[in-house]
């Protein structure tokens, strides 16, 4: 018995690492253009804006890589599909650093946008469905996490790897996921839930999603929000302290960094805390934390001020966002938990996609400050009237199934 526990505790473990690093590297793999947002324009011969733009592109791709990766993963396992996903998008980032034109890496950052759109759902009911209810609130911080430390990351490259060799080695360094695929082949175990509720058919995975037609359109609405959240707080944020506080690179970086310490915390707090306060509440209680912050997070007087602006943001953002995993896929019926919960996430993005180009845009009307600001006192505004009035179906089982409910709860 105490060797069947270990090995148990040995598979929760890989099924944990698997989906965390996923989700760290493809998070890198994206974040690595908002620090080169000038080098990009200058190297290319195009406008910032036009670098900037292909943010949205492959924002836009992402519900494509959710359908395609989500559809596998409910019909074939966990496993594969995440291999297949991960191998993809290391490949396309590692070319991007090869890149001769703006035509080439406008394509290929639209190509990255399936492979990012896939690795999350698939990651996630991995993850997910390897924990106990016990532990799900604080392993969904943790998967989260890797969201942040993936821009935790792009941001020390650039401020150690980029003054040295330049923007090309930024993405050849995303070729390392690669070899993740072989630590999934070797040491991850397909999931038991799926096992049990395994669709029989492509077609039967797709009928189930019709069954919950309602439930969905309330996640689309839940996660183009919470797109609007992290994206309008974060893309951006660099580009804001160095044109309208004239922080250099290593300042620049170093206040994104400590804003992702922050999110990492947050997410881990409000992660566990989701598991005994409920995920609704917990969710509420991050939004009104990146609410009370905004003041100093984007009309701080000083460098200092903005780093703790910048800090506590991300602890409310990423609290928030820590919660998402569990609580998406507990809504989700069995069938379907490897495509529902990845496609409201990617396809949140479609609509949230144009975020760090409409707040450009509204920069030149109302200056970066209240640009930052404003759009996000507007969504967190929403978002927690969304949550207060959705779904929770907190520690439900995995292995069991659950009855389709209504998307609105009392």
């Amino acid at each position: 018995m105490p060797a069947t526990q270990n090995a148990g505790r040995r598979d929760r473990f890989h099924a944990v690492a698997a989906g965390f690093l996923g989700w760290t590297l493809d998070a890198f793999d994206f974040f690595v253009v908002v620090f080169l947002f000038d080098s990009l324009a200058a190297q290319f011969h195009v406008t910032k804006a036009a670098i900037v733009a292909t943010l949205s592109w492959t924002l836009l791709m992402r519900p494509v890589g959710a359908l395609i990766f989500g559809l596998l993963a409910d019909r074939y396992g966990r496993r594969i599909p995440l291999i297949a996903n991960v191998v993809f998008f290391s490949m396309i980032e590692l070319l991007c650093g090869f890149a001769p034109n703006y035509a080439v890496f406008l394509v290929l950052r639209i190509l990255y946008g399936i492979g990012m759109g896939g690795e999350w759902g698939v990651g996630t009911s991995l993850v997910m469905e390897a924990t106990s209810s016990r532990w799900r609130g604080v392993l969904s911080g943790i998967l989260q996490n890797g969201y942040a430390v993936g821009y935790l990351l792009a941001a020390v490259a650039y401020r150690f790897a980029f003054p040295v060799w330049g923007w090309r080695p930024m993405f050849w360094l995303g070729g390392i996921p690669a070899f993740l695929a072989l630590y999934i082949s070797a040491k991850v175990p397909e999931s038991e839930a799926w096992q049990r509720h395994r669709a029989p058919s492509t077609g039967a995975v797709l009928r189930a999603v019709g069954e919950q037609w309602k439930l969905c359109l309330y996640l689309l609405l839940l996660m183009t929000f919470m797109m609007f959240l992290s994206h309008g707080t974060q893309d951006l944020y660099p580009d804001f302290l160095q044109s309208q506080h004239h922080a250099g690179v290593a300042i620049a970086s170093y206040i994104v960094i400590l804003g992702n310490i922050g999110a990492v915390l947050g997410g881990i707090i409000f992660g566990q805390l989701s598991n005994t306060a409920g995920r609704r509440l917990s969710l509420i209680a991050a939004l009104l934390l990146s609410l009370a912050v905004i003041p100093l997070w984007a009309f701080g007087g000083s460098l200092k001020a903005l780093a703790a602006g910048a800090f506590l943001m991300q602890v409310g953002v990423q609290g928030a966002w820590g919660i998402i995993p569990a609580h998406l896929c507990e809504l989700s019926a069995d069938a379907t938990r490897g495509l529902v919960p990845g496609l409201a996430y990617q396809m949140g993005i479609v609509i949230a996609a144009r975020t760090p180009v409409v707040e450009y845009g509204l920069r030149n009307r109302v200056g970066y400050n209240w640009a930052l600001a404003g759009f996000e006192i507007f969504t967190i505004v929403i978002l927690a009237i969304a949550v207060a009035f959705g779904p929770e179906r907190r520690g439900r089982s995995f292995l069991e199934p659950a009855p389709i409910e209504s998307p609105v709860s009392a």
